[in-house]
Parts: C-alpha cells; structure tokens; sequence
C-alpha cells in the first residue's frame, strides 16, 4: 500500500544520507517529495531523477536553513510545486567536535543556527502552510542524552530539538498538527564515517571506532538509513496520529 499517496512533503538535508533515505522512503510510500539541500546539487538533482524515473513526484531546491527567511522559501517552494504542503522532515545538521578551550562564538552560532534556529523555523513556516493532519518531525540524535567528550556543544543542540519538540507540541496540537523528533544513534552515513574516531575514548585508542560503536548498541551494528527513514515514515502516518512532542530513539538500543 502506498500510505502516503496525495501527500506533499519536505525533506530538508534531503540529499544524502538519512534525509536521501527519507526522501527516498517518502516517495515509495506515494508522496510528492522536495529535496531540500545546502551544496551538493549533483547530489540533490541525481536523486530527483531517480524518484521521477519510478513514477514520482519530485523536486529540488537550494537553501541553508541556518540563513534567515531560507525556511521559509523552502516551504514556499514546496506549496508552489506540488500545491500544498502535508509533511515536513527537518533533517539538515551540522557536526561539531571541540574541546571547551577551543570553543568560540562562531562555533555556537554555526552549530546552534542550523540544528536549532534551522529547525525552529522550518517548523514554523511548515506549520503556517500545513492543514489539519499535518505532520512535522525535527532530526535530534542520541547524543542529546549520552555523554561524549569534546561533544558538548553538539549535544547541547540536540537536547534542545528535543525540547522543541516537547514543548510544540500542545500549541500545533490545537491545530491538528504533530510534531515529534528522531533521535539516531550511529548510522552509515558519509557524516558518521567522517566522525566516527572522535566518539571512541581515549582509553580505547587505536581500536577500529565502528567496532567501538556496534558494541555500544544491544543490536551489536549501526543501524542503515533506511532504518531510520522507516522510523520517519512511522511519524507521518496516519498510525501515528497520537503521537506528539515525542522523541523517538533509533538507536539500536544504546547502552
């Protein structure tokens, strides 16, 4: 069945990785899907082709969330395209690793301008577009609530997606609008292969760090997009219509 059939959705951070899982998982379900992206348009175009050559509807546009009034041309973008707009999947982030000494005011306003305020205001301007039954889901990510060295600043952005989430929640409710967040814990993606030496401890120095991570989880593996893109599509169906201000962990069952 394709669930999600007449439905119009965004996916921000849509073309690699989980957001290109996403988008992909959307489309099969029947949606019309925008690929929302910073760089990486060859990226975004050849997943366009993709999505059109088996039989849907899609589209891509440029845009950093981070940049004032962007979210809101994304949304604008994906109303003009497909003529409404039902879903939005704010999945565009930015890593950071840092000790506190080197933390300066640029890596705050970097790290907190795309994770947060980027959620933030793409929740807002899909939510002024969406009709009752609309669905909206923020990327968190397992280290809102785990503790990582030279992590902190990271973290940090991530609890508060969280905390979005949770508190969005009764006000987009009296509109008949969810919105929930996904937290994944380690994923194969280019961003988590960029990155992955850094979550291993000192104390294990020298040891393959996906090893490190598949034995941090209770399924002994990282997980794959689609894995998390399954979650996703979850928390914008018609299943999940009782499910708000909810985070949900992908994560394999981190211990």
């Amino acid at each position: 069945m394709r669930t999600l059939s007449g439905k119009c959705a965004l996916v921000t951070g849509g073309s690699r990785g989980i957001g290109a899982a996403v988008a992909r998982r959307l489309a099969a379900e029947g949606a019309a899907v925008m690929v929302g992206y910073r760089v990486g348009e060859d990226a975004a175009r050849a997943l366009v082709a993709e999505l059109t050559a088996a039989g849907g509807r899609a589209a891509a546009v440029q845009g950093d969330v981070a940049e004032p009034g962007v979210p809101a041309r994304l949304v604008a973008a994906t109303v003009e395209a497909f003529g409404r707009l039902d879903i939005a999947v704010s999945n565009a982030g930015v890593e950071h690793f840092g000790a506190l000494e080197t933390l300066t005011p640029a890596d705050f306003d970097r790290v907190f301008s795309v994770n947060v305020a980027g959620q933030l205001f793409t929740a807002q301007a899909a939510a002024a577009a969406m009709r009752e039954g609309g669905r909206i889901v923020l990327t968190a990510s397992v280290s809102a609530g785990i503790a990582v060295r030279d992590h902190a600043l990271y973290g940090a952005s991530k609890a508060a997606v969280c905390a979005l989430a949770r508190n969005l929640a009764p006000e987009l409710g009296e509109r008949g609008i969810t919105i929930n967040a996904i937290a994944p814990g380690g994923t194969r993606t280019d961003m988590a292969a960029e990155n992955a030496a850094h979550y291993t401890p000192r104390s294990l120095a020298g040891i393959d760090p996906e090893r490190i991570v598949r034995g941090m989880t209770s399924a002994g593996r990282w997980a794959d997009p689609e894995e998390v893109a399954g979650a996703v599509r979850f928390l914008v169906s018609d299943d999940a219509s009782y499910v708000s201000g909810s985070t949900l962990a992908v994560d394999g069952g981190w211990m």
